[in-house]
């Protein structure tokens, strides 16, 4: 493990450890470079998702770079309503956790899967939604690169 004095930091300010304040439950998703939990506040018992990215898969400063601009990104579009809102973000010698407000009505691919087909009025309302989040995204020069169903909640 490496030393103190040689690990490399995302966040440009120093965090209290993650589990001070949050346990860690089950596995809700796996993605390319964090794996989401659910997790439990130690006060108050709320429920919140918790992405974990650790930073052996980050292997050029480039990464770093993008963990923390997602986190701006995310505060920043937090106060959209269609959009997971960031509680708050840790960071120790091994990971860059994100807790976030827990979503748990599923995918939309499942959804869309598991019902077969949707009425001409539902996939508007639907596509207003999406169009909506997207132009809010652009609006603060944020580009997703990845919309697709499955990353829709």
């Amino acid at each position: 493990m490496a030393s103190e004095s040689r690990t490399r930091w995302v966040l440009p300010y120093k965090t209290k450890n993650l589990k001070d304040d949050y346990v860690l439950g089950r596995v809700l998703g796996q993605g390319q470079y964090g794996t989401t939990f659910l997790c439990t506040h130690n006060e108050t018992g709320q429920k919140l998702a918790c992405k974990s990215i650790p930073k052996k898969k980050l292997l050029r400063q480039e990464h770093f770079d993008r963990v923390l601009r997602e986190i701006q990104i995310m505060h920043h579009l937090s106060e959209n309503p269609n959009v997971v809102r960031i509680q708050s973000t840790y960071e120790d010698a091994t990971s860059v956790h994100l807790v976030m407000e827990l979503c748990e009505g599923g995918e939309l691919f499942d959804r869309i899967a598991k019902k077969g087909h949707h009425s001409e009025r539902e996939a508007a309302k639907l596509t207003k939604t999406i169009v909506a989040v997207i132009e809010a995204c652009h609006s603060l020069g944020v580009m997703h690169r990845d919309l697709k169903p499955e990353n829709f909640l």
